[in-house]
């Protein structure tokens, strides 16, 4: 036998022997339940011969007879809980064999050469990562077999598990090895090979899945864990939370007794896995490794930059897998390190396995805006999907008048009065540039809205503040100096109350979208509940939020360029786009402009307007005319 080989069996016996640990401890806690009956048996049976007779044993008898079955009634409630709670089931988008006959050809042909059973079924997961999960629990066959619909005409779910035919392995309930669950976007960026090198020690997994003593061992660790977390579900009675509350406690004990070894169990399968692994595109695997951090790379500034402004105003981009080629392809094109890359192109991609990837990526873009934002399974009026080609126009351009727009109405609600029109004394009839600037930049405390309100403050995490001066006098109209002291001490006051009243706008701002986001927090939850119960049959499912909230300087940031970009479309004709990896861009003369995140910070953390202004100047952007709002 090979060294790897016997790495290979080592790593199998190493995961046999914690297993058996964790079943000791299961067969510990059924001698434990067992003991009072075993001990009431030996009193009853002592009675009835009359060896064990007398007052002092009759009351023994009857005392240890109760509290064996209290104990036995607690012990067969605590084991019908672990039984019947279900493990927790990934959110994935199935793929039958009809769906992906290549695929399904790639993964036999991989668990062939490496000896192994092949998994009973594949999906697809909206992150970079792939596993084996196991779904042989009665419960979860039953949920998956209530989605089972045609791939063709429902992009919600590409159901139905094994490879002779989906609904007839659903008909069995119970798959037979387990689910191979692939990275979307893997199948996009990697190719073929790159793929199949990838998946090697993933489905190597399968041989140690196999074996009786680890696949119990597991079962008994899963069952205890749906168990825990079904004595923390919110919403129960009072009743029920102190029922379920014991059974919690004697699963979290159990899983301490058993946690160690479990985790031993898994780093043996794993490393055995690895080892079976080598033989098959070891080399390939090596450099398959770079592309998966460069996918993720690609992936998680996707979802941050390109994705999220449009899941926040109710719209799913329909192509999310194929969005990481390009933005991928965009980093090669900008970053030295990704030199080579692209020319990896012109190879077969994975995602050509699948007989319609257009369907498959709706349904996985679909459900990573389910996990990572919230919304409901389908299309719908306030929940529709958008192409690439109309991401500009319905998100980008959108975007910034609804944050343009919420500016406005918070400028409003603090009394700041509009600019004033250059050709006479008039007021400007609409939303203006100007007004923000004029409020941002004021040097003079007596006009405009509230002062000195406490808002939360921080730096844009997202652009580099550049252009910064001292202030100065401006060159626009309502950018007025201070009327008292010298110059130098004016800067100096205007600075300060310029900061005042960003503060006083980001907070609210803070305000006004956290009064936005309350009302529709009810309407979201009923509906994502809801769509649970019909779906995955338990809780919600779970919700993995890409960006820690904004801080009110932040908002207020985005919501000036958004002002300026609306001002630029409306007034110089400059166009909405997309950057694969900054996400909504301005564009002008069809060049994205990316020097205006600095001058936007320059007026915002401390009132400099200058630099803004001489951008606007270059560009032919009229601050004072009013812009269209949504």
């Amino acid at each position: 036998m090979s060294g790897s080989g016997i790495r290979e069996q080592m790593g199998v016996q190493g995961a046999r022997v914690r297993a058996l640990a964790v079943l000791r401890v299961r067969s510990r806690a059924l001698a434990v339940a067992l003991l009072p009956a075993a001990v009431a048996v030996v009193l009853l049976v002592g009675g009835a011969t009359g060896r064990l007779g007398g007052g002092g044993w009759d009351i023994a008898r009857w005392a240890v007879t109760g509290f064996a079955l209290v104990v036995l009634l607690l012990a067969g409630a605590v084991a019908a809980v672990v039984a019947r709670a279900r493990p927790a089931l990934s959110p994935t988008v199935p793929v039958t064999e009809k769906a992906a006959p290549d695929l399904y050809r790639l993964v036999r042909d991989l668990a062939e050469r490496l000896d192994v059973p092949a998994p009973s079924a594949i999906a697809l997961t909206p992150d970079c990562d792939s596993w084996l999960e196991d779904r042989t629990h009665p419960a979860h066959a039953e949920a998956l077999s209530r989605t089972d619909s045609d791939p063709y005409t429902h992009p919600r779910a590409l159901s139905g598990f094994g490879g002779d035919g989906g609904r007839r392995r659903a008909a069995r309930r119970i798959p037979a090895a387990p689910v191979l669950v692939i990275g979307s976007p893997f199948l996009w960026w990697m190719r073929v090979a790159e793929l199949r090198a990838v998946l090697a020690p993933v489905v190597a997994g399968t041989g140690p899945s196999a074996h009786p003593d680890i696949a119990a061992a597991r079962r008994f660790v899963r069952g205890l864990d749906a168990a825990v977390a079904v004595a923390s579900r919110p919403g129960l009675g009072p009743i029920r939370r102190m029922a379920l509350g014991f059974v919690g406690r004697v699963a979290k004990l159990l899983l301490r007794a058993c946690g160690e070894h479990a985790a031993l169990m898994e780093r043996g399968v794993a490393a055995a896995a690895s080892e079976r692994a080598q033989a098959v595109d070891y080399g390939l695997r090596i450099v398959a490794q770079e592309q998966v951090g460069l996918a993720y790379a690609g992936w998680d500034r996707l979802l941050t930059r390109v994705a999220l402004p449009a899941w926040r105003m109710g719209r799913w981009p329909s192509r999310l897998d194929a969005g990481v080629v390009s933005a991928l392809t965009e980093l090669s094109r900008r970053d030295r390190l990704a030199e080579g890359f692209a020319s990896r192109l012109g190879e077969r991609p994975a995602c050509d396995l699948l007989e319609e990837p257009g369907v498959v990526d709706e349904a996985a873009s679909l459900l990573a805006a389910r996990l990572f934002h919230g919304g409901p399974a389908e299309a719908g009026p306030d929940w529709s999907p958008v192409d690439w080609q109309q991401y500009p126009e319905e998100v980008v351009d959108r975007k910034w008048r609804t944050e343009a727009a919420r500016l406005h109405r918070v400028l409003d609600a603090m009394g700041v009065r509009r600019s004033a029109d250059p050709a006479g004394s008039a007021l400007s009839p609409g939303p203006t540039l100007e007004r923000v600037i004029d409020h941002l930049s004021r040097h003079d405390a007596g006009t405009g809205g509230p002062t000195g309100i406490d808002g939360p403050t921080g730096s844009g995490g997202s652009t580099t503040a550049g252009g910064g001066g001292s202030s100065g006098t401006g060159t626009g109209t309502g950018h007025t100096a201070g009327t008292a002291g010298t110059a130098g001490t004016a800067g100096t006051a205007g600075t300060g109350e310029a900061s005042e009243a960003g503060d006083a706008l980001a907070a609210g701002l803070s305000a006004e979208m956290a009064r936005e986001e309350a009302a529709a927090a009810p309407a979201a939850r009923a509906e994502a509940a809801s769509d649970a119960l019909a779906l995955w049959g338990t809780d919600p499912l779970p919700l993995f939020p890409l960006q820690p909230p904004r801080s009110g300087r932040e908002l207020l940031a985005d919501h000036v360029t958004a002002m300026v970009c609306c001002s630029a479309v409306d007034t110089a004709g400059a166009t909405p786009g997309l950057d694969w990896l900054d996400g909504p861009a301005l564009l002008i003369d069809g060049e994205r402009r990316a020097d205006l995140g600095g001058r936007v910070l320059s007026l915002v953390e401390g009132g400099d307007a200058e630099p803004l202004r001489s951008w606007l100047t270059s560009l032919g952007v009229r601050a004072e005319k009013p812009v269209r709002l949504v």
